[in-house]
Formats: C-alpha cells, sequence, structure tokens
C-alpha cells in the first residue's frame, strides 16, 4: 500500500521540482484503491454509496469499479437476521469492512459512521468495530409549510420562496438523515389544495395546471428525496380547513379559511365529502408520502370531543382505509376536554381518544400518538409538568398500549438566532421522559419560525451556510444523536468543532454547555404556556395584549414552571417569615449563582479565541457570549428583583440601594449583548410580536437594542419604589 511523502519547505531547484513533481503524479495514480459493494437497486444504499464515495476521494483514496484489483474492499449491505431495525455494526476484517444495517435505514446510518471517522482523519486501516442501535423509533423535525401557515406573519411569509426550492429541502434532509432523524412532519392548515387538483372539485383549486405541476414537483421531489436518505414523510394539518375558491363557490366554510385558525366548526356534509377526497387523492398520487397527521384541534370551535372524533373518522380515517398502500399516523393530543379549543384535559376525552386508536387495525404501526411537552416551551425544564391544556392523566400509559407509542412534541418558541447547544439537558430529558416502553420517540421543532431563509446574518461575507438550520447545526446534531443513542459521547460534539474550527473550536461545546442553559432557566422560572407567552432569547413575555420586555415587577411575581425552582415573591414571603427550604429546592437566589458561575466561566473558554479569519467561528463565539451576557443580566436582575422585593415588604433603605445597583448592573450586561450583536444581526421579523394574535402587528421586528429602553425602565421602578402599607 502506497506510503505519504513528505517534502521539506525549503528552495526546490527546478530539475527537483520537475522529479518531485512525477513522483507525486505516481503517487496518485497508486493511491489506496477501494471498492464498494453495495445493492444498486436500494435508494438507501445508493445514496450511502456516493456519501462515502465523496469522503474516500476527499481523503485521497481511489474509488475503483474493479472487483479484482483493489486495496480495501467495502461492503455495505442489509443484515436482519443479527441486528435490529435502524441498527448498524461495522466490522473491520484486514482489507475488507463491512458495513451492515438491520434494515436500509441502519445501513446508511452505519454508512455515515464510517464517514463520519474518515472525516475525523482515521485511515482505512485504522477503523475501528463499531455498532448502535436505536433508544427511541420516530426521531422527527416538524416544520411548518409557510403557505397557509398556523398564526401568519410576515416573519414566516418570507420563507416562501426557500421553502418552494428543492436545493434547500435536499440540504435539510441531508442534515436529518447525517444526525439520525427519521421523520419529517410537514405542518400548514391546508395542505391538499397545493398537492391536488380535486376531481370532483377543480373549483376548489386557485392554481393553473402550470403552478399545479409545479407545486406538485416540490412535494414529490421532497418525498423522494426523503425516502432516498431513509425518512419517513407526514403531512400534519389543523383540521377544518378549506380553500377560499372552495368557499366562494359553495357558500359553506366562511371561517375556515387563512388566514383564519381558532376559528368554528363547520360540519358540512359537502365539507365532509371535499376533505376526505382531497386526503385519499393525496395519498394515491403521492405513493413516497408516508403517513398523515390528525388532531382534534382548529377549526374545531363550539364542538365537544365526541363530534370531532366523528368527523376526523368519516375524513381522513375513511381516506386512509379507502387506499390500497400503507399509510402511517400521528394522533396530536390533547382533545380539549370541551368546546372550547383553548385548551383543556380531562380523563373522558383521553378515554375517548385511546378508544379510537385501539380501534384502528388498517395503519402501519404503531400509531404515534404526541402531546406538547411542557406546552409550548419544550426548552425549560426536564422535568415534566403539564401538555398543552393542563395535567396529562395515566389514560393513555395504563394498561400498556398496544398498538400506539406516546410521543413527545418538543417545542422551541424560545430562541430563533442564537445558537444553542446543551447535550446534559437532552440526556436528563431522555432519561426522564424518552425511556419507558410506551414511549416512541421526539418531535422536535417550532410553530413561529420556519428554518429556512437566514433572515439574520448581517455579515454574510465569508458564511459558510446557505440556510439558517445551518446556523443551529449543533442544536439538531444533539438532539437527533442523542435521540439515536444517548450514549454518544460529547467527543463526536467536539470533533465536529474541530472539522470546522481546527484547534480554536476545543472549548466551544463546553462554552455552549454552560452559557445556552440561560434560556431554559428562565423559562423554568417564568411560568409560559402557548407560543407568544414567553420568548427566552429576548427576555419578552406576553403581557394583555402584547409581547413586552419581562419587567422586574413581572419576574417577581411570576409562578414557575419547574417545580423545584422558588418564585421571588414566594422566596422573599417565606425569608421575611423566618422560614427556609429544602435542599432540593432552587432559590432564586441561588439560580442567580448558577447563572453567574456559568456564564463567566463561559466567557472565560472562548476569551482570546481569534475569530479574525473565520466570521462562520466570529458567530458561534459571539453567540456563547450573548447568551452569557443574557445569563449575567437575568442573574442581576432575579437578585434586583429579592431586593426590590424583599424593600417593599420589609422596609430597610439597603435593599432599595441594592435593588437599583443590580438592576443597574443588569441594565450593563444587556448593553453588551447589544454591543456583542448589534453589528453582527439584523432587525429580525418575529411572529411573537403579534402579541395575543388578535392584536396583530405583522410588520414587529426585534434586536435587543430596541429593547433597551424598556431594560431601563427596571432601574426607575426600583428608584421609584416604597414600602408596601
Amino acid at each position: 500500500m502506497s506510503q505519504k511523502i513528505t517534502v521539506s519547505a525549503k528552495k526546490i531547484t527546478p530539475l527537483v521540482f520537475s522529479i518531485l513533481a512525477l513522483v507525486f503524479i505516481n503517487v496518485n495514480v497508486f493511491a489506496d484503491s477501494v471498492y464498494i459493494v453495495h445493492d444498486k437497486t436500494l435508494p438507501q444504499a445508493k445514496y450511502a454509496s456516493d456519501k462515502l464515495v465523496s469522503v474516500l476521494k476527499e481523503q485521497d483514496y481511489t474509488v475503483v469499479d474493479s472487483a479484482r484489483d483493489y486495496d480495501y474492499l467495502i461492503s455495505i449491505a442489509v443484515n436482519d437476521y443479527s441486528l435490529k431495525k435502524e441498527a448498524f455494526s461495522i466490522i473491520p476484517e484486514g482489507p475488507i469492512l463491512s458495513v451492515y444495517g438491520g434494515d436500509e435505514r441502519g445501513m446508511l446510518y452505519g454508512v455515515l459512521a464510517l464517514v463520519e471517522d474518515l472525516k475525523n482523519g482515521i485511515a482505512l486501516d485504522d477503523i475501528k468495530a463499531k455498532s448502535e442501535e436505536p433508544h427511541l423509533q420516530l426521531r422527527a423535525i416538524k416544520h411548518n409549510f409557510p403557505w397557509d401557515s398556523y398564526r401568519p406573519s410576515k416573519a414566516l411569509d418570507q420563507h416562501y420562496d426557500t421553502t418552494r426550492d428543492l436545493e434547500y429541502w435536499e440540504a435539510f434532509l441531508d442534515m436529518m438523515v447525517e444526525n439520525r432523524f427519521n421523520a419529517l412532519t410537514l405542518w400548514n392548515l391546508h395542505p391538499w389544495i397545493y398537492m391536488v387538483k380535486p376531481h370532483n372539485f377543480p373549483e376548489a383549486s386557485p392554481f393553473s395546471d402550470r403552478e399545479m405541476k409545479e407545486w406538485r414537483e416540490l412535494h414529490r421531489g421532497i418525498f423522494r428525496m426523503a425516502k432516498e436518505r431513509g425518512i419517513d414523510t407526514y403531512l400534519v394539518p389543523w383540521n377544518i380547513f378549506v380553500s377560499k375558491e372552495f368557499v366562494e363557490a359553495h357558500d359553506v366554510g366562511h371561517v375556515n379559511t387563512y388566514p383564519y385558525y381558532n376559528t368554528k366548526a363547520d360540519g358540512s356534509e359537502l365539507i365532509k365529502r371535499y376533505v376526505r377526497e382531497s386526503v385519499a387523492q393525496v395519498l394515491e398520487e403521492y405513493p413516497n408520502l408516508t403517513g398523515l397527521g390528525l388532531s382534534h384541534s382548529e377549526g374545531m370551535g363550539g364542538w365537544m370531543p365526541e363530534q370531532r372524533d366523528a368527523w376526523l373518522k368519516e375524513t381522513y380515517l375513511a381516506a386512509i382505509k379507502s387506499v390500497d398502500r400503507p399509510v402511517k399516523l400521528i394522533h396530536k393530543v390533547p382533545s380539549s376536554a370541551g368546546k372550547s379549543m383553548d385548551g383543556s384535559t380531562s380523563v373522558d376525552t383521553e378515554q375517548l381518544v385511546r378508544t379510537t386508536l385501539e380501534s384502528i387495525d388498517y395503519v402501519d404501526g404503531p400509531i404515534w400518538l404526541a402531546g406538547k411537552y411542557n406546552w409550548s416551551h419544550g426548552h425549560s425544564t426536564p422535568t415534566f409538568v403539564r401538555v398543552h391544556g393542563g395535567e396529562l392523566h395515566d389514560t393513555y400509559f395504563k394498561p400498556e398500549p398496544e398498538n400506539y407509542k406516546f410521543t413527545w412534541i418538543v417545542r422551541n418558541e424560545d430562541f430563533h438566532a442564537l445558537r444553542w447547544g446543551v447535550p446534559s439537558f437532552i440526556r436528563e430529558h431522555i432519561q426522564l421522559n424518552g425511556s419507558k416502553s410506551a414511549v416512541g420517540g421526539y418531535i422536535i421543532g417550532s410553530e413561529t419560525y420556519i428554518p429556512a431563509l437566514d433572515y439574520f446574518t448581517a455579515v454574510k461575507k465569508g458564511v459558510d451556510w446557505d440556510f439558517a438550520f445551518e446556523r443551529q447545526w449543533l442544536f439538531y446534531k444533539l438532539w437527533g444523536r442523542l435521540l439515536y443513542n444517548p450514549e454518544t459521547s460529547d467527543t463526536v460534539f467536539t470533533e465536529e468543532f474541530a472539522r470546522r474550527y481546527g484547534a480554536e473550536g476545543k472549548n466551544l461545546l463546553n462554552a455552549y454547555e454552560l452559557a445556552s442553559k440561560t434560556p431554559l432557566r428562565l423559562a423554568s422560572l417564568f411560568n409560559a404556556t402557548w407560543d407568544h407567552t414567553l420568548y427566552s432569547e429576548g427576555m419578552l413575555a406576553l403581557g394583555d395584549r402584547t409581547m413586552d420586555y419581562i419587567s422586574v415587577d413581572r419576574l417577581i411575581q411570576r409562578p414557575v414552571l419547574d417545580p423545584a425552582y422558588v418564585s421571588i415573591a414566594d422566596y422573599v414571603d417565606t425569608v421575611i417569615k423566618g422560614n427556609t427550604f429544602s435542599d432540593d429546592r432552587v432559590t432564586p437566589l441561588d439560580l442567580a449563582k448558577q447563572l453567574e458561575s456559568d456564564c463567566r466561566a463561559a466567557l472565560q473558554l472562548v476569551e482570546g479565541i481569534d475569530t479574525s479569519h473565520n466570521v462562520a467561528l466570529m458567530y458561534e463565539v459571539a453567540d456563547v457570549q450573548a447568551w452569557s451576557h443574557l445569563g449575567l443580566h437575568l442573574a442581576e436582575k432575579i437578585r434586583g428583583g429579592v431586593a426590590l422585593q424583599m424593600y417593599r415588604q420589609n422596609g430597610g433603605e439597603e435593599k432599595k440601594l441594592q435593588a437599583i445597583d443590580h438592576l443597574e448592573n443588569a441594565l450593563a450586561q444587556w448593553d453588551e449583548v447589544i454591543g456583542v450583536t448589534r453589528p453582527i444581526y439584523k432587525d429580525m421579523r418575529l411572529t411573537h410580536l403579534i402579541g395575543s394574535s388578535k392584536n396583530l402587528n405583522p410588520d414587529g421586528y426585534f434586536h435587543w437594542e430596541l429593547i433597551r429602553p424598556h431594560v431601563a425602565e427596571d432601574v426607575e421602578v426600583a428608584k421609584q419604589a416604597s414600602v408596601t402599607d
């Protein structure tokens, strides 16, 4: 096998240069050759082989077509006899390297694990035996379409062109399979009209034949590329919605069109038929679409759970039964327990859903029963508190289900601009919530954010990404790899930093682990529910009607989400009464101390990193700094809130002076955030600024600098404070 040749950097004469050139040409001709054996009839095997060929060439191997003349043979195959579904093994035996998967998906993951080793500089001679198997069956991403979007806003509309581009979806799906995600869920109010012209209701279509052809090519391209990568695809609508053209033609469903969403139900028989036939036609015309999602959700106001359940049976489930091909199913819960769609839970409603699920024997199971973890703010505490609407009872778990698995929807409505990555949080989350046999997996994603267009980046020259999701590569890599295998070492992620940034990246994973705990801690301290009730990245929360900076008074009085945390108001009341808290409780001052310790440590880890030569690295370091200063801001604000409440409740001028001092320090830290972010981040559209959604503000922009006047108001509040009577 060929040897590497090193040339001294001394001056080379023309004759020597010519000789060396011939040597290098000879080395290239006789570089280590690799022959790859794979099943060319499997699209997943072809995709895996193409990825492997690409990295082998990058590492100066020669890929050959001859089965008789090679230095290494790499065998890629399915072995479902000894391996579970989605599991893989890599077996080196001298010059022969076997990569097996328990199915096509596992085979893909095995090849990608080999690709990762090669990218890390490991030669084929040094590849070690390796095997892994999935911890969770469903590892999905929630991705909204911007057309007929839920909670419409210009923040979502701006992604329209990007998400119509198949190059975007190719890149997104490449990211998904690399990170072991195996399902893409695509959400919007009424997807059918963008996919088919209904046979019996052509008047419902707003599109010309040419436009319809473009929509079909888009959806078929997404589903085809997903299948090649071993990724299931699901369409998830909200429910009783129709097109404006259908309404105009038939005078039904007047409030069941975009942009309405939380509206009254229309049970017209014509709408039932239209939906049932549209769903069936989509399933027939898109064979690579894997499944559908059901929801007792918007557009069903005024109905009791039994009516919503019956409507779904007559439409979606009837459509699934009518087609001659396997269909997978997601069923989103909870179904509101009453007529309102604002969210509520009950044992009776849960039993209704369970009975329906257990009667379904015609889908490709298991059914994924999906509930929101801690409502819309899954990035909070790893301790489960509630689903959307309230308490999750044990109805779905006892007795243990046979044909469905519970699935957590972990929403991120809390940070969109700053990069995030806390591996310890994800591991603990899975340990506490994803390790029971009745749990099938997770769905990760946002409602108010689409990761397509990069509308954040002010310094474009020199960046190494095209799309917004690529900025958040660590977020996706952590969730995907740890959902597949929670024992995945942090080394996997530090090596990715090293590949991107060399030695300068060695501290970045630890820095993110410390600094980006900030939004988790705020969301654990500040109790929030639906999408717009909290935006941790901006320290914003919903007031009466609008999204506002969390003032010191709101922080004092707000109840906590995490039951281990103690609110400022409760803490002060307890201390004044001479009582204490048990060691397992996190008091506000404990939290402030943790925030300061972690954020100062994170700043120290990135201090001195030279980012002048790498714009992407500059953004990574800046985001660590921004999270750190936000955390230090929150720590000072908590301390100021405690001192202010102490003064109001118990007097003592020194407490008032402490409050002023801490809140001035909090303002100073906010100025540090502005100093980091103003040069490199644009003013950013933010769906949350719609507020209550009844007070539409579709043109709202977010930047930390825009909020500064409200941050400064806290200092004045402390200065004007008086002792409570």
